[in-house]
């Protein structure tokens, strides 16, 4: 089975704001979009709702064991920690929460493996505290391409700014220039 590429995007406070400002700018791009947001499970669908209003992409919550499409965009749901499984599908669990977090980013990025031939890019965006800061420099590692939100467009410029003291991010970016990036690269 072929990888498909893949694009994962952290965020926190501001992510909606962020998320409504950078999905419009998107063609359907060449990668699945997996978004780990710091969310509740009472909020998560009126947040796939809110998405799928400007997207061009098709947005839904992450299900047990759902296969990674291009094209698409995933949402880990609230209160569940996504895992992806030979970066091909997805695992969710309730274990312990990271960061004072569940869903987290760290968990979801470094769930991701090294695949040949697989073309990884992760995002952090505005939110507080340093999650994704580690999964930022695992995908990193891996060889993908690592962005952060920069600080004028970031609601709160916690997780960018840790992500980016990691010394592991390609490109430190405001929203629409994160979007042409990410067309650049997935287009």
């Amino acid at each position: 089975m072929l990888q498909c590429n893949l694009v994962m995007i952290g965020a926190s406070t501001g992510g909606l704001k962020v998320l409504e400002q950078l999905f419009p700018r998107l063609p359907v791009l060449k990668a699945a979009v997996v978004i780990v947001q710091h969310i509740t499970p009472l909020i998560d669908q009126a947040f796939v709702t809110s998405l799928a209003r400007v997207s061009k992409m098709p947005v839904m919550l992450a299900r047990e064991g759902q296969t990674l499409q291009p094209g698409n965009i995933f949402l880990a749901p609230g209160g569940l920690h996504l895992h992806l499984v030979g970066n091909r599908s997805f695992h969710l669990s309730d274990g312990e929460k990271v960061n004072s977090v569940r869903p987290s980013i760290d968990v979801a990025m470094k769930s991701l493996v090294s695949c040949a031939g697989q073309r990884v890019a992760g995002v952090i965006l505005t939110g507080m505290g340093s999650d994704g800061a580690a999964g930022i420099s695992h995908i990193k590692q891996l060889g993908g391409i690592t962005i952060a939100q920069d600080q004028k467009t970031s609601v709160i410029y916690g997780m960018p700014k840790a992500a980016a003291e990691t010394g592991m991010i390609d490109f430190i970016l405001g929203t629409e220039k994160i979007a042409d990036k990410l067309v650049t690269l997935f287009g």
